[in-house]
C-alpha cells in the first residue's frame, strides 16, 4: 500500500495522475465487472435444466442466421458481376447504336444492286387469256431472252479517287442519278428488243428497225445505247454536264464506245 500510495503522489504530496485519466480507467474496470456478471448470469441460466431447450434453440438460431448471411455475400457477389457485365453490354449496345445511326445518316442515294431485277427476266403483270395462235406459237422454239445488264453503280470510294480536274463540279448524286436514267434507257430499248414483232405497236416497230440500223459487228453481244435513247427513254439532255459524267463512267469501266458509220454507242462494261 505504501509504494502504491507512493505511486499515486509525488515528492510534493500532490496527485499527478489527471483526472480523465482516473475517469477512463473506472469506465474499463466497471465495463469488465458488467460483462463478468452478464457471464456469471448467463452460466446460471446453461445450468438450469429448464432453459437449456431455450439456449439450444437460441444457438440453432444462431447458426441458421450465420448461413443465410453467407449465402446473401455470395449473393451480393453474384449481383456485382451481373452488374459488371450489363454495364459492358449496355457501353456494348451504345457502341453499335452510334454505328448505325452513323451509318443511317450516310447511306448514299444510289446502292449497287446485286442481282438487278432486270436479270430476273421480264414477266407479264396481267396475262390474258390465251389464244389458240399463242398456244400454236409456244409449239415453236422459242428465241432464248438474255437478261439485260445494267450500269453499275459508283461508290464513294471510287467517286473520291476520280482525278478532280475530271471530276470538276461535278458530284456523287449526279453521276449516280445519270447511271440510274442510263439503265433505265438500257432496260426500255432492250425490253422492245426482246418483244415478239408482231406483238410490237407502230412507235415500237419504228424504234425496233433504228435498233436494228444501229448495230454493227462489233456491237455482238453487247448491249448498248445512243444519244438517241437517252432523249427518247429518259428526261437528261446530251449536254456538257452529261458528256462530262460519260468521261467519268469510262474512267471508272462503266461504259466504252463504239464507234462506227459516223454515230457513237456507249456500251455496258
Amino acid at each position: 500500500m505504501e509504494g502504491e500510495k507512493a505511486q499515486l503522489t509525488g515528492s510534493d504530496g500532490k496527485c499527478n495522475i489527471a483526472s480523465s485519466d482516473l475517469n477512463g480507467l473506472c469506465t474499463y474496470l466497471n465495463t469488465k465487472i458488467s460483462n463478468i456478471k452478464k457471464s456469471l448470469q448467463l452460466r446460471k441460466i446453461v445450468q438450469e435444466p429448464s432453459l437449456k431447450t431455450v439456449v439450444g434453440k437460441i444457438v440453432q438460431e444462431m447458426f441458421l442466421l450465420n448461413n443465410i448471411l453467407n449465402e446473401l455475400e455470395l449473393e451480393c457477389h453474384h449481383q456485382e458481376s451481373q452488374q459488371n457485365k450489363l454495364k459492358e453490354l449496355q457501353e456494348s449496345l451504345e457502341k453499335d447504336y452510334s454505328e448505325a445511326q452513323h451509318l443511317r445518316d450516310n447511306v448514299p442515294i444510289h446502292l449497287p444492286r446485286a442481282v438487278p431485277n432486270s436479270e430476273m427476266g421480264f414477266v407479264a403483270k396481267n396475262e390474258e387469256p390465251r389464244k389458240e395462235s399463242d398456244v400454236a406459237d409456244a409449239k415453236k422454239p422459242s428465241k432464248k431472252t438474255r437478261s439485260i445488264k445494267e450500269v453499275a453503280f459508283i461508290m464513294a470510294e471510287e467517286f473520291e479517287s476520280i482525278p478532280a480536274y475530271m471530276r470538276g463540279r461535278i458530284t456523287y448524286n449526279q453521276v449516280n442519278a445519270v447511271i440510274q436514267e442510263i439503265n433505265k434507257a438500257v432496260v426500255s430499248k432492250y425490253k422492245i428488243m426482246n418483244q415478239p414483232f408482231r406483238k410490237m405497236s407502230s412507235a415500237a416497230r419504228n424504234l425496233y428497225s433504228r435498233f436494228l440500223d444501229e448495230e454493227t459487228k462489233d456491237t455482238k453481244g453487247e448491249f448498248f445505247i445512243v444519244e438517241a435513247d437517252i432523249e427518247e427513254f429518259t428526261q437528261l439532255k446530251a449536254d456538257k454536264r452529261f458528256h462530262s459524267i460519260l468521261t467519268i463512267l469510262r474512267h471508272c469501266q462503266r461504259l466504252r464506245e463504239i464507234r462506227g458509220s459516223r454515230l457513237v454507242r456507249y456500251a455496258i462494261c
